[in-house]
């Protein structure tokens, strides 16, 4: 008899519901869980990214490398009881050695920098700038936040913001430094801290002499969502700073400074933020927003802030009287 003859049939292909669950599945695996898996980090640990902070043992005034006595220690008590650490530099040619000197020093009549830094480093690497500052005859305050440099305690907004004005209340209740002689200044970081001081000192009759901005942003939720653009930003950041609906309050002197080619905070978020503060100050100054072609977030030269700020004070001295 002949060999049975035996076909090899074709497999059947599988029905589309089974590559529909097939696909569902991958994406899962391959897109979701990744995702989520980065989500819950980025929430998890969204302060260490915002703070990164700058912990050092000890920090001397003699690290700043200016004439003796030029540069003290100031010790600020905040509201939960930590003790800040910073530094209290006199402008050049004012070198004091006793408590008694500084006091008096501090009420000489100068301007007052009242320094708020951005997130990364502590006041070591902003010597440089406190010696610029001190050049131009203005006595500067730098006090780290906490969880920097050498202080204690962990670093977020609302804490950051009791401590600003703890700084503010020791310089102008312990040494009596007149509120319009205290210029803030806010970099990056800094400029969302300094903001919210301005604001509330503004609203609450202390206003200062003026505010000064380099390189800072609209807001955190905004700076966050164009380094996250796929991240639920609205919904999980902590640590906002709506820094572009506080200035409108602030009626004091305000000049912004931010580099063009700015990737860290883009310009665009400097201008949102210039763009919603007030026309002019309460004495009649008007605002300035100054663009620095090729500056990066951290380049900005700093002949464009001392420029900045031998252009106000005279500005600001015109509008006392």
């Amino acid at each position: 008899m002949p060999e049975k003859m035996v076909l090899n049939m074709p497999e059947s292909p599988l029905p589309r519901s089974t590559w529909k669950r097939r696909l569902v599945r991958w994406t899962v695996l391959l897109v979701v869980v990744p995702y989520l898996v980065l989500l819950t980090l980025f929430g998890l640990f969204q302060r260490s990214f915002i703070y990164p902070g700058g912990q050092q043992a000890v920090i001397r005034p003699e690290d700043a490398r200016l004439p003796a006595g030029q540069v003290h220690d100031i010790r600020i008590k905040t509201d939960d009881g930590l003790q800040l650490n910073g530094w209290l530099v006199l402008a050049d040619s004012h070198a004091v050695q006793t408590t008694a000197a500084l006091t008096d020093e501090l009420q000489a009549g100068r301007y007052l920098v009242l320094y708020f830094p951005g997130n990364a480093g502590n006041r070591l690497n902003r010597a440089f700038d406190c010696r610029e500052f001190a050049e131009l005859q203005c006595d500067v305050v730098l006090v780290d936040y906490r969880g920097y440099g050498d202080n204690p305690g962990s670093p977020r907004e609302e804490l950051l913001a009791a401590d600003a004005l703890s700084v503010w209340k020791h310089l102008t209740e312990e040494y009596q430094v007149s509120a319009e002689r205290i210029l803030l200044f806010g970099e990056s970081l800094g400029g969302g801290v300094a903001t919210r001081l301005a604001e509330h000192l503004c609203t609450t009759g202390e206003r200062p002499a003026g505010l000064i901005l380099n390189s800072t942003f609209s807001s955190m939720t905004d700076t966050a969502r164009w380094h996250y653009p796929f991240f639920p930003v609205r919904t999980i950041l902590l640590d906002r700073y709506p820094s572009a609906d506080r200035i409108s309050s602030v009626t004091c002197p305000i000049v912004a400074i931010h580099g063009a080619e700015d990737r860290i905070v883009p310009i665009e978020l400097g201008r949102r933020l210039f763009e919603s503060a007030p026309m002019e100050s309460a004495s009649g100054i008007a605002k300035r927003f100054i663009e620095v072609p090729s500056a990066g977030h951290n380049s900005v030269p700093r002949r464009e802030l001392r420029d900045a700020v031998e252009e106000l004070l005279p500005q600001i001295e015109s509008g006392e009287r």
